[in-house]
């Protein structure tokens, strides 16, 4: 077989999961912002590397690395997604063999703790409510950014239902007209390229667009897991006329009732079992009539490849 003829496909590489915790010590109260960073590089000049173990124009991960701390000093973490762009300027602009790449964190939110009612100054309680994501992607020149959250688990006990699906031999669920709605979100939203240009407070966008599909979520007589996603990336899409498109990954959190009949005790809808495998995976795109599609902004991102 060693006439077999091979060649090198699609690459990357980098430093992966740079913990960055910013301490803002500014003034006595203090500020804190706790960021997970992955840096990778693309170019073509860096084909040696992989055919010959040609080094010559490897930025080391560990450069990539020491850069990620260095600039959350020298220029601070506003945002997750201004980092990142610090970041991707840095690399594609300082390096003539560096075409692109992607640059991802996220970000590990914290609260005051309360000391006598009162937010105390430097210490801190991990908040719970999901993980937020930010990416930073150059492809052939262009540059997009993507927010996002992961890992926001929510719940209905009422408010949903799921019938008139079609049947066949192999159909045992039975209709269901009141049911337990449960997912874990996965959702990225894409910046209009406009917008990133004329500068977006990300921060207090996340905010609002966190608000919206949580309340939305919770607002919306649900028929189906689908019909709910396409109503929380409807509702974000209005609330901020920054973003492109939203993308969701929500897995379906099976809750089932659970027969206590057998114990001679009745169970009107109050006791469920939570089961954690097979469950339903339902995705999503939902896009801003008349905003240009941008295929490169999700390349290699998890649950969006």
């Amino acid at each position: 077989m060693s006439d077999v003829s091979v060649s090198l496909g699609a690459n990357k590489y980098g430093k992966a999961e740079n913990r960055v915790v910013r301490i803002y010590r500014d003034t006595p109260r203090h500020e804190i912002v706790d960021l997970n960073v992955t840096s990778q590089l693309r170019g073509a000049a860096l084909a040696d590397s992989y055919l010959s173990g040609d080094n010559a124009l490897v930025v080391a991960t560990d450069t990539q690395k020491n850069t990620a701390f260095a600039f959350a000093k020298e220029h601070g973490v506003p945002s997750p997604e201004e980092y990142l762009l610090k970041l991707a300027e840095h690399f594609v602009g300082g390096f003539d063999w560096i075409e692109g790449g992607l640059w991802q964190a996220e970000q590990y939110e914290w609260e005051r703790i309360l000391v006598d009612g009162r937010p105390h100054d430097h210490s801190f309680v991990r908040k719970g409510q999901g993980t937020r994501l930010a990416t930073v992607q150059v492809v052939d020149g262009a540059t997009h950014v993507t927010g996002g959250v992961k890992d926001l688990t929510v719940l209905k006990s009422t408010g949903s239902e799921f019938a008139g699906f079609p049947r066949d031999r192999y159909t045992t669920l039975v209709e269901t007209h009141d049911r337990i709605m449960a997912t874990s979100v996965t959702g990225r939203w894409r910046f209009l390229p406009e917008a990133v240009e004329a500068g977006i407070d990300y921060n207090g966008l996340y905010a609002e667009v966190s608000a919206v599909l949580l309340s939305t979520f919770a607002t919306v007589h649900s028929l189906a897991l689908q019909q709910t996603l396409f109503a929380m990336g409807a509702a974000a899409i209005r609330a901020r006329p920054e973003i492109a498109e939203v993308r969701f990954a929500m897995p379906n959190k099976h809750h089932f009732l659970y027969d206590l009949a057998p114990l001679g005790i009745e169970n009107p809808g109050e006791v469920f079992y939570a089961a954690d495998r097979p469950y339903g995976l339902i995705e999503g795109t939902i896009t801003r009539d008349g905003a240009a599609p941008a295929p490169d902004a999700w390349l290699d991102l998890p649950a969006f490849v």
